[in-house]
């Protein structure tokens, strides 16, 4: 019962589980901002190199 009762009480899994969860939403938003970044720039070249 004692073991058990431990267990319950162990919040360093749900910690762990909470930080997983952080970078995810962090690499997304990342990735998100790359592409769209990476999009703009390639308008930008794309107008120039017409110009050219």
């Amino acid at each position: 019962m004692k073991l058990v009762s431990r267990f319950l009480k162990n919040e360093s899994g749900a910690t762990a589980i909470e930080y997983g969860l952080i970078a995810a939403l962090i690499s997304v938003a990342i990735i998100g901002g790359a592409t769209a970044l990476g999009t703009s720039i390639n308008a930008t070249f794309g107008e120039i190199g017409e110009k050219l």
